[in-house]
């Protein structure tokens, strides 16, 4: 998780970094696109640097607040991803040689070793192992019982770290639309305040804030949820192997039940007395 944590710091420094650039610095005039010049206007004039010099960043910067809430939307989804990527593994949920381990502490007798060797390892397999070894007194059935529980609230708990990229994934096209509503109450209110004589020229600031901040909205949620469709798969997937895993180890605590064998009938008596 330290490695985990560095990545999603790095991730907050870029992205704070990139938004106090100069391009956020430019106060109101980084809202709106700025006006074509007027030779922009004449057939054949060639672009004017203010046009051919326009950046990425200066792209964003016309999206406003509204495009500042989605850049940074996007960055915690990128930080969550790299986290992801890092944490919900096989060799992080499952640590290689648990399972081996506690399997022959436990054919060997050693349950309580077994269990403080689960505990030793806080993982998805660790916890399940644990939670069923702390029932071991209680039988087979309730060491069953545990680990089912313990199972169910792991793979929860998985779910529940990986919702937020859902939640990313669906608020950031509705900002997106909140920013085309408000390029059109622009663009609109441009229109009364001329009383309709308003020249493209003049709309074009509020439907190019409205443009960019739904292109912003739609980049940040296609990619967050189509990384949550990822992870949630991969979740599913590795809980299913460790509960799988869990049921091998643990199996040395199920003692088959001896089983009697069956008294045979006494014999009828002989008939006759002698």
């Amino acid at each position: 998780m330290s490695r985990a944590r560095r990545g999603i710091l790095v991730c907050w420094l870029i992205g704070c970094i990139y938004t106090c650039s100069p391009a956020w610095a430019q106060g109101p005039e980084g809202y709106s696109a700025p006006p074509p010049a007027e030779a922009a206007n004449e057939p054949g004039a060639p672009p004017s640097e203010e046009d051919s010099g326009r950046s990425l960043g200066d792209i964003l910067a016309a999206g406003g607040p509204v495009g500042l809430l989605i850049i940074l939307l996007s960055i915690a989804a990128v930080a969550l991803v790299i986290e992801h990527v890092m944490t919900i593994r096989a060799k992080v949920l499952m640590p290689p040689g648990l399972a081996e381990e506690v399997r022959e502490l436990l054919a060997a007798g050693r349950v309580p070793e077994a269990h403080q060797v689960c505990l030793d390892e806080p993982s998805l397999l660790g916890h399940v192992l644990g939670a069923g070894l702390a029932e071991a007194d209680g039988g087979w059935l309730a060491v069953e019982k545990a680990m089912e529980d313990a199972t169910a609230e792991q793979s929860a708990r998985l779910f529940r770290k990986i919702e937020y990229l859902s939640v990313i994934g669906n608020i950031a096209p509705m900002l997106g639309l909140l920013g085309t509503v408000i390029g059109m109450i622009l663009a609109f209110r441009e229109v009364a305040d001329t009383q309709g004589a308003a020249r493209a020229a003049d709309l074009a600031q509020g439907i190019y804030l409205a443009l960019v901040t739904t292109v912003e909205g739609l980049i940040v949620a296609i990619p967050a949820l189509a990384a949550f469709a990822v992870f949630r798969n991969r979740v599913d997937h590795l809980v299913a192997e460790a509960a799988y895993v869990a049921q091998h180890a643990i199996a040395p605590v199920k003692r088959p039940r001896a089983v009697q064998p069956a008294r045979a009938p006494a014999p009828p008596p002989l008939g006759g007395a002698g």
